[in-house]
This record gives C-alpha cells, structure tokens and sequence, in this order.
C-alpha cells in the first residue's frame, strides 16, 4: 500500500508519534509516563515522564532512531477499541499511565462516556522473539495482550505491541504505511505537562516525517540552512538587538543597527499607508481595566495580559491591543457616512505575557511594536476595503522577494459560541462569506481552518515562506461585528439614522519583532542596501588616503546614505574580513589608482563583485538603490 495514495501526511506522521513512543518504552523505559504525541507541520513530537535516573538528550537520538526504524519494519497493525470511561481506567493501569487517567477524568468532566484506543497488534512471534529490549516492556505487554485476548479483540495468535488512549486516525500496517526511511528523530526539548508551569516537566522529543527519502533529504537541508540564518545568532553577530536578565525576558533592546531597520520599516508602512489615506494616531501604553472589560479582552484573554497595577483605587493594565484605544479615537469626534472609511494607523507598542517556554528570540516576545491599523467602514464598503488590505499585503511580498504565501480563513465553532467566540451564529455565517468572497476577488491563495476566529470575528491568518522555504506566520487580518457595538461607536447615514460600522483589524508588516526575526533569516543577514545598517564602509590601504576617504563620505551622507570609514588600527586585510563578517552591501576600497582617478574599487556583498567605478557613479548607483528599495 503506498501512503503517498492512501493516506495523509498528517495520518502518517500522527502513526509515527506512536511508534516512537513504542520505542521509548521498549528500549529506553518501559516505565515512562506518556503525555500526548501529536502530529506537527514537517513530523510528530511525544512528551514523555522518564523514571528516576533515566536522562534522555540529543545524543541519543540516533541510536533511538534507528531502533524505531526497526520497529517500523514489523507487520503491526493499527487496531481501534473502544472502551466505556468507567473500564478505560483499568486499561490505562496496565502500563501504568497516570497522566491518561488524568485524561480520563477530563473527559468524563465535560460528559463523554466513551473513549477510543489504538493497540499496535502483530503476530504473537514478534513479541516472543524481541532483543536488547528494556527489563519489563515483555511481562507489561504479556498483561496487556491477554486483557485483549480475553475481552475477544484479538486472538491467541497475535499480541499487543502498544496501546494508547487516542482519537485517530492512523495507517493500517506499519511494514507498509510507515516506510523507515521517510523519517527521523530530529531533536529534544523540554515542555512542561499541558503547558503548565505547575506541572512536571517532560522530555518532549521531535521527529520529522515525509512521504519519502527524498522529501525528508530537502527538509533536512533547508533546515541546516536555517541553522546558518539563525535570527538569534546573526541578530548578534550583526549587532542589531540583545536581550538582557535585568530588564527581563522577552524585552527586546534594539543596538543602533537594529534600530534602522526598525525607522526603514516604520518609514516604508507610513508612505505606503499614506497612499492608501490612513490617518495616524498615538495611544498610551496603560489603560484602565474598565476599557478591557468593555473590549471583551477581560476575561477573553486575561491570561495572555501582564498582571494589573493598583493606582488610585484603579486597576491599569499594560495595552496587549491597539485596538480598544482606536475605538476611543474614533469615538471623540461625531461621525457621519462622509467620514468613512476611516483609516487609523498607529506603530502601537503592546505588551503581552507570554509563557516564558515559549519566548523564541524575536519572534515570541513580551515586548511588541505593532503595524497596526483599524478600517471604520460601512457594510457595503467592506469588500473593497479588505481588497485594498490584501492588496497591500501583496505590494510588501513583491517588495521584499517573498514567493510563496497563503492566506487562511480562520472560522468560528458553532460549539464554542458564548464561550470561545460571540454568540451569533447566523452573524458569523455572514461576515466568514463576507471574508470568502474579498479573498476570491483578489485572487491570492487561500484555505479554510475552523474553531480559529478571534473571539470577535472571522480572521485572516497570512503564512509566507522565507527565501530557503521555512514557513512562518506573518500576522493576521481580521472583520469585527461585535466590539465597535460594545463601544457605541456610530455614524449617522444617509437616512439620517444612527449606525454601527464596521472594524477591519489588520497588520500586514506584522510587528517589527517578528518581521526583522523573518527579514534576518530570509536575507541570511545581507540586507538590500535600503535597509541595511551600514550601506557602505570606505577602506583605506593607508592612511594616507583618509583625506580622500573623508571627501567620498561626505558625498554620501549629503545623499542620506548610511556611510562609515573603517578607521581602526586592523589590517587591510581584516578590515575586508570584518565588513564582511557584518554582511556591508558595499566595501569601497580607495587607495592611489582610485585617488588619481576620482573612483572607488567597489565589492559588492550580494554577487562578490569587484569593480573600480567614478565615485559619482557609484553615489548614484546606491541612491538609486536606496530610494527604488531595490533588492
């Protein structure tokens, strides 16, 4: 059977965290407390509890790999039990799993009465005949397989590899549905249980699984590419942004060179916008905890909030969202069907308490800057408004040289309404074919995700594709038919009547944050000139010619260009490693042939060129550069 025909990557991959955690139990403990083991864009992962004295680390990945491989190869086969609640327990107490009956015991809370296993079943033989497996795994499988074999599951002839408490699906036959070669172990991490700091930590351990040798080979290179382009190691290397214990984790601190980027990407979003007809504002950073309350961010995404500050018998809290403040921009002047759209801009900063494993250099971070704006728009103007959106979505993609990108509609879940979103329904069915129809009429690429709404309003999720072909997730676009209500802003129409408009969120340069974390990796650090820090570096073979460096600067910077003369005590010969060390788009060399010819001996970082050119050519090569942002 061919799991490229029959199955789905996710069903494979969902297959192989079984198999993995079958491993661990066979060869490393057959003791260890499994959490969940779920499948994950490019493989699966399982959380595992290891007894006393057991450690598990990269190291040992190979070895474990290849022992999974081995698995993989054995004729088991995927088997669905169902079980009443009140008998699953006992089942879970055969491998002594306490973290199932926690399970257990929260889905009998919410009123199931039934859960279902998956049992990894092959012919008695295999357990019979197993080698080098860990004391214990055969007499806890004996145990299990003769539960199976006495409730009429499966017969004499076959055993019970594994079981676990599972919804599904998974492939039918190990030997053919999960070909050893398609996958790996890929690395290992902690995680605490159910993501709470309360909880034990666990060893959670990556796999990567693919339809084939080769698509794992093209996973697997581009993921060494990406080690290269490490944000965090050329964010340092580049000097562009640090962190620091004494201001905290996840407070980014911008260095002078981050710093421009942060103003160029700032610079680029107000002239784009200003096309566009946005009117920018500015909001403070605290806000009462009334605001909140009416914005639906208290109690929806409390948890999510720093801690409150006590003043004058008032709680305050730090903004997590523009858009409360914006509704209050809106609110202060009166407003008629001639003042819409109303488009208002703000690089609002926002904080947000991210659970401290989850912090990832710039792109998890408690500490944001935010593109962000809010459309005020009527009914009928909505369709073109989000166009325009998605419109300039498509300007930035071009723009900085991403390819591939996806939209995804994030919808609502009927079962969680009153609870996780609004409650109605019928307004939601409008407003997500509202958000179907705009994306059709632009023509982009886009899927359909349910139960990921924000809690006001169907969203948009922009996914893009960096330049090696790491996925990351850029920002959202989202409709609100609920908060501009709560808020009573209105306008009054052409009928002379009182209405609600409605709020389009968005934020297509996403935070500055998380896009430079993107721009680093997907430039590898080598900026196009108009955002690099450094546009040019100027470096004398001697000192003699520093007059004369000093006049080709001077040209530069009376153009804006962010120029410097390397006027360190190194060689020449490092002086060129250090500029490109620190990715210069142009280190212009000048000594006595370029002095007598008024030119400059020009190397070009992005194409390793070496070119003697007139200065005044050269300016006007790079300001050309500069104010086109060419790439």
């Amino acid at each position: 059977m061919s799991e490229k025909e029959f199955f789905p990557i996710e069903t494979i991959r969902h297959s192989r965290a079984h198999l993995l955690a079958q491993t661990v139990q066979r060869y490393v403990d057959p003791a260890a407390q499994l959490g969940t083991g779920p499948w994950i864009d490019h493989g699966f992962y399982y959380d595992i509890l290891f007894g006393d004295g057991i450690t598990f680390s990269d190291k040992e990945l190979k070895d474990l790999t290849k022992k999974m491989q081995q698995t993989a190869k054995e004729p088991q086969t995927f088997v669905l039990y169902t079980s009443p609640i009140t008998d699953a327990y006992a089942i879970n107490d055969l491998t002594n799993q306490k973290f199932k009956n926690e399970l257990l015991e929260k889905f009998a809370a919410r009123g199931d009465t039934e859960v279902t296993y998956y049992l990894n079943v092959a012919p008695r033989a295999v357990l019979d005949n197993l080698r080098g497996v860990q004391e214990g795994y055969q007499a806890m499988y004996e145990k299990v397989t003769q539960f199976f074999v006495d409730n009429g599951t499966i017969d004499e002839s076959q055993a019970v590899l594994f079981l676990d408490l599972c919804a599904g699906p998974h492939v039918d036959l190990t030997k053919e549905d999960l070909p050893a070669d398609g996958m790996t172990l890929d690395k290992v991490a902690g995680a605490y249980r159910q993501a709470d700091e309360n909880n034990p930590q666990m060893t959670r351990i990556y796999g990567l699984a693919f339809d084939s040798k080769e698509n794992l080979k093209v996973y697997e290179t581009m993921l060494e590419e990406a080690k290269k382009r490490d944000h965090r190691v050329l964010g340092k290397q580049l000097e562009l942004f640090a962190f620091d214990d004494e201001i905290g984790p996840g407070l980014p601190l911008w260095l002078p060179n981050g710093a421009i980027l942060v103003e160029e990407l700032e610079t680029l979003a107000k002239e784009t916008e200003a096309v566009y007809d946005y009117k920018r504002v500015r909001t403070p950073h605290i806000t009462k905890s009334t605001l909140y309350y009416k914005s639906w961010h208290l109690p929806y995404y409390e948890e999510d909030m720093f801690p409150p500050m006590e003043l004058d018998n008032e709680k305050y809290y730090l903004k997590p969202m523009n858009c409360p403040h914006h509704h209050k921009v809106y609110a202060a002047t009166p407003k008629s069907y001639r003042d819409l759209p109303l488009r208002l801009a703000e690089y609002g900063h926002c904080y947000r308490y991210e659970d401290s494993g989850a912090l990832f250099g710039l792109m998890r971070v408690r500490s944001l800057c935010m593109n962000d704006a809010h459309i005020y728009c009527t009914e009928d103007q909505f369709e073109d408004e989000f166009v325009k959106v998605i419109e300039m979505y498509l300007y930035y993609f071009q723009l900085f040289g991403i390819e591939k990108y996806q939209m995804r509609l994030s919808k609502h879940s009927k079962e969680w309404l009153g609870k996780k979103y609004v409650d109605n329904e019928a307004l939601w069915i409008k407003t997500e074919d509202q958000v179907r129809r705009a994306l059709e009429k632009s023509g982009v690429p886009f899927v359909e995700a349910e139960d990921e709404a924000a809690f006001y309003g169907p969203k948009i999720d922009v996914q893009i594709w960096s330049a090696i072909g790491r996925e990351f997730t850029l920002a959202t676009n989202q409709l609100d038919f609920a908060v501009p209500a709560r808020f009573d802003l209105t306008y009054i129409d052409t009928d002379g009547q009182e209405k609600t408009p409605i709020c389009i969120h968005r934020a297509p340069l996403s935070t500055h944050e998380r896009f430079i974390g993107f721009l680093i990796e997907h430039f590898a650090g080598a900026f196009p000139v108009w955002l690099a820090p450094v546009q040019a570096k100027i470096i004398t073979v001697a000192d003699t010619f520093n007059d004369y460096a000093d006049d080709i600067l001077k040209q530069l910077k009376v153009q804006g260009i962010r120029a410097e003369i390397d006027h360190s005590g190194d060689s020449f010969a490092k002086k060129i490693r250090n500029g490109e060390m620190m990715k210069i788009p142009y280190l212009l060399v000048v000594g006595q042939q370029e002095m007598d010819n008024h030119s400059v001996n020009v190397r070009s970082f992005q194409d390793k060129s070496q070119t003697e050119i007139p200065v005044g050519e050269f300016v006007e090569r790079i300001v050309r550069e500069y104010r086109e942002r060419s790439l």
